[in-house]
Parts: structure tokens; sequence; C-alpha cells
């Protein structure tokens, strides 16, 4: 299965506006196999966005948001900031997150007038 970033940015942002501060896959998202989503889930908590959580109820997977995915989401959050990062990204295909999370940090504070 290959990295999806949007279904990324979806996922955190889903979790983020929980009110319990934590989801269970998958989600509520739709456009996406429940495969696709616990999937990406399980990779984000691979390089660190998520935290897996056993429901104490079910005991099946929830997930919460670490810093670094509240971190990520800040970066990604303004829409046209994500299409800029999404164009330059697809110049070379693909990128890890680092390079991301760079791309986006730079966009950021090229906005803020503070880019060298």
């Amino acid at each position: 299965m290959q990295r999806n970033m949007d279904l990324v940015r979806t996922i955190l942002s889903w979790i983020e506006h929980s009110p319990s501060g934590w989801e269970a896959p998958p989600f509520g998202i739709a456009g996406f196999t429940p495969e696709q989503v616990s999937y990406h889930a399980h990779i984000m908590t691979e390089d660190g966005l998520l935290e897996r959580i056993a429901s104490a109820r079910s005991g099946n997977p929830v997930y919460s948001l670490t810093w670094k995915g509240h971190e990520f989401l800040d970066l990604a959050r303004d829409q046209k900031r994500w299409n800029q990062a999404k164009a330059t990204i697809d110049k070379v295909s693909s990128a890890p997150i680092s390079v991301w999370m760079k791309v986006l940090h730079d966009l950021m504070l090229k906005e803020l007038g503070m880019a060298s």
C-alpha cells in the first residue's frame, strides 16, 4: 500500500477535533477503505505522529496525537501552504516526513517574512 499524505493530514485533523483527544480507526473518514486508514495510523505510529493506546472498553486500538503529530498538523493545516508543499514535493515524486516538515516549515517562515 502506498502512503497518502493527504490521508495522513486528514487522520491528524480528525483526531485533533475529537473531544476526547483520541479516536479509533476508521475515524469516520470517507473516501478511504478501513484498511487504508488503519495502515496509515500504523505507519504514523511508527514515525511518532500518533500514539497507539488500547481502549479500556473494547481492547481495540485508539490513537492520539503526539507532540510531533501536533507540530506536523500545525505546519500542514493551512490549505494554501499544503498545496504549495505538495506541488514542491511532486517534483521529486515523494519524500520522507522530515522533508515534508522542512518544506512546510520553510513555507510558513516565508509567510511570516522570516525566510532567509
